[in-house]
């Protein structure tokens, strides 16, 4: 065996020892899952396509996506006309991070059915998890001319503005979205939207829109829950919920008083 440079050797002990200290200091290590494995029984020969749809559908609530795309294949084999199956096949190679093979079943099920909102909006999540915010927009937009009562879908357009960093009209999609949907943001901003964003002015100035918005709308309690959390991320622009005018209500209300006399000292990264 050919004795390796000491410069190597040295190199290589020192990028082992780096990547412990490294290890050992940072507690917010992300822990790579292991590749999906099967853990269901194949789909029985016998079943129907209604009973291979919906033990599908009971996987992918287990989160079991893999044997859940099993069961949607079984029924693709037998009716591979389907565009809801293909849609739900999609979600469950979207939810596998399968990006490619989840936008193939997304446009089978667009081609079987052209007004497939659900479809066309799922094709735009695709580019948004790739940072493809431009032709994220696009998708929702056509997304939201084919159901324009969908509340998720302003509230996706709003994420790919805010990716975009066009802040007015992320701001105009999310007021749509609450418009149709006050709670819509409680379901997926700070576990969602906010936690994607790059950087903790990003996440803060995403909060203090929100809050702005919930204000505009009346909604003192969610305003205030959104404010705190801009505070508490160390949005810099703070001082304009004195001008603000979607605030205007707000402000007479003593928990601002009391929160803004406080100020949460920002949380650091």
């Amino acid at each position: 065996m050919r004795r390796q440079p000491l410069f190597w050797l040295l190199i290589f002990g020192l990028s082992v020892v780096s990547t412990l200290q490294a290890q050992q200091s940072n507690s917010e290590l992300v822990q790579i899952s292991p590749p999906a494995i099967r853990r269901a029984e194949p789909p029985p020969m016998s079943f129907t396509l209604e009973e291979l749809e919906k033990r599908g559908d009971e996987l992918r609530a287990e989160k079991d996506y893999l044997d859940a795309l099993d069961y949607y294949r079984a029924v693709l084999s037998k009716k591979p006309n389907s565009p809801s199956i293909y849609n739900k096949a999609g979600i469950s190679e979207l939810l596998m991070q399968r990006y490619k093979e989840a936008g193939k079943d997304f446009e089978h099920a667009i081609h079987f059915d052209h007004q497939y909102a659900d479809a066309v909006n799922n094709l735009g999540v695709i580019d948004y998890e790739g940072k493809k915010y431009g032709k994220a927009v696009k998708q929702y937009e056509k997304a939201i001319k084919l159901r324009p009562d969908s509340a998720s879908f302003y509230s996706n357009e709003g994420a790919a503005y805010f990716g975009k960093k066009e802040f007015e009209k992320a701001s105009e999609a999310y007021a749509k979205a609450i418009d149709l949907d006050p709670s819509i943001l409680e379901r997926t901003s700070h576990n969602g939207i906010s936690a994607q964003l790059p950087s903790p002015e990003d996440r803060a100035r995403f909060d203090y829109i929100i809050a702005k918005l919930c204000a505009k709308q009346g909604d003192k309690d969610r305003s205030l829950q959104y404010l705190r959390r801009a505070l508490e991320e160390g949005y810099k622009g703070i001082d304009a919920v004195y001008k603000d005018p979607e605030f205007a209500g707000l402000r007479t209300d003593t928990r601002f008083t009391e929160l803004m006399a406080a100020r949460p000292p920002a949380v650091q990264e």
